[in-house]
Parts: C-alpha cells; structure tokens; sequence
C-alpha cells in the first residue's frame, strides 16, 4: 500500500488519481476531510505536525509519499519525529517532495538531511516552481483581466503540478528509484510577462501585465509569509541563479513524454481565470 500525505493539494489529488488508475491501493492523508474522495481510496485525517496522528494511515503501508506545508514549518514541525513513526509502521521507503532550490543552494537541505538520516529507503523529487502558483492572480485576472508581478521578464522553467505527480506515482511504484534525485522542470523558462500573456490566450481576450516593485511585491507577500521569507524569495526570483534558470530532463526520462508547457495547463485551467 501506498500512503501519500498533502492529498488534498495540486500534486496530491492527482496523484492519488494516477496510483488508483495504475492499480495501487492508496491511503490519502490531509488535515482536513475532502470534498469528495476517488472510488477505493481509503482516506485518513492527520497533521505532520502532531506525528501520531499519522500512525493509524501507515498500517500496512510500504510507501510514503511525504510532502510538508509551510504551515508544518510555522508550527514548528519535526520532520524527524514524523520519520520515527514512519519508521516505526514497517514502511520501506519514502519519497520526499522537496525543492529545486536544495540543488542549487538556494533552499536549505534539512528536510532531505532528515529523511536520508532515518534509516529508510528514499527517493528525493526536486521540483522547480509550479505552473498553478499563478492561480494566485486568478482573482485580478477575474475581476480586472490584469496580472501584477515583479520582474516580469526573469523566466523559470515552472512545471505542472500534474506532471510532478505522475512522476511521483512512477517512482512510487518502482523501487529501483531508491536513493536518486530527480530535478523537475517545464520544457522551457517562462517569464511573468508571458504567463500573463498565455492566460489571456486561454481566455481568447487580453490580459494586461503590471510589473510591480520590489516594495510592493514584499508588501504583498508579507501578508501571509514571514518578512524573512519574503525577502528571500525576492532575491532569488529577482536574480535566480544559473541552476534554476536551466531546464532538466528527468519529467521525460521518468513519463516517456516532454513536460507540458506554461500555456497547456492555463488552457486547462482557464475556468479559474473566467
């Protein structure tokens, strides 16, 4: 059995979608019960951040995809703690979905140090930034057609969540996977500017791009991040470092097919934007 945390979430609902499809019996965690649940999924309420809540899932289990919020970290969260109980429950091997950020230095290691110190099996997905963060917009986007953003032409290569998850489901399932990384990206960088640009493509009419301040986004992403993270993530998207700006191979080694691109997931997604 299979046992993926963060179920709820962009990679975690289509995840447990892909490992149901492909056969595996699938326990989905999440703080909070779902809106609806797929047909044979077995379904169990837990926080990280009290790690015996976490134990009844793990019964039988052999795999735990792991993923950590920002709101674990906030409440203090010990990843360690968590691994104890994982370990404890008989599971084998844990595939962590960590950062693209941990391969350049840009992101600290110590949730990889933790899961590579526990005494599982690992596998670690570094992942750059998501297609779906610019969901943040949709409200602008819906009431204004107008997206605000600072360093509207620094482009990244952001990848679909859906792909980070059916990535997730092949290493899941395939144990030869055991202690390698694998860095996901889209299939090429993609600017503010022209995630803008191909939302308004998606729609069939303009959306118009206001590039913003350094001020200003910080202001913005204060609000619901600490000042210190805020900081940090203005300084590594306002000049992102070689590492992150170069597109990886490992979504086509791993899926047989070229990652999707900014403009496919916003065509499919062009209700949120409406």
């Amino acid at each position: 059995m299979i046992v993926v945390t963060g179920a709820t979430g962009n990679v975690g609902r289509p995840l447990v979608r892909a490992l149901v499809a492909a056969g595996e019996q699938v326990t989905a965690v999440s703080r909070h019960s779902p809106r609806e649940s797929a047909a044979g999924v077995r379904h169990h309420q837990a926080d990280l951040a009290e790690p015996q809540t976490l134990k009844p899932a793990l019964d039988g289990a052999e795999t735990l995809f792991l993923l950590t919020s920002g709101d674990f970290m906030a409440a203090g969260g010990d990843l360690g703690q968590v691994l104890d109980v994982v370990r404890a429950s008989g599971v084998r091997r844990v595939v962590l979905l960590s950062s693209l950020g941990v391969s350049t230095g840009d992101h600290p290691s110590e949730m990889e140090d933790a899961v590579r110190q526990s005494g599982l099996g690992w596998t670690m997905l570094r992942p750059g930034g998501f297609h779906s963060n610019t969901l943040q917009w949709a409200g602008a986007v819906r009431a204004g057609r107008t997206v605000a953003a600072p360093f509207g032409d620094v482009a990244l290569p952001t990848v679909d969540p859906d792909d980070i998850a059916e990535a997730a489901a092949v290493v899941l399932r395939d144990a030869s996977h055991a202690g390698r990384v694998h860095e996901l990206t889209g299939p090429a960088p993609v600017s503010p500017r022209q995630q803008a640009a191909a939302i308004g493509g998606a729609l069939g009419e303009p959306v118009r791009f206001v590039e913003q301040t350094r001020a200003e986004a910080r202001a913005e992403m204060a609000r619901f991040m600490p000042e210190p993270v805020a900081d940090a993530t203005l300084a590594m998207l306002g000049a992102p470092s070689d590492g992150l700006l170069r597109v990886r191979p490992d979504v086509e080694r791993l899926l047989g097919r070229p990652p999707r691109s900014f403009a496919e997931w916003a065509a499919r997604n062009a209700a949120a934007f409406r």
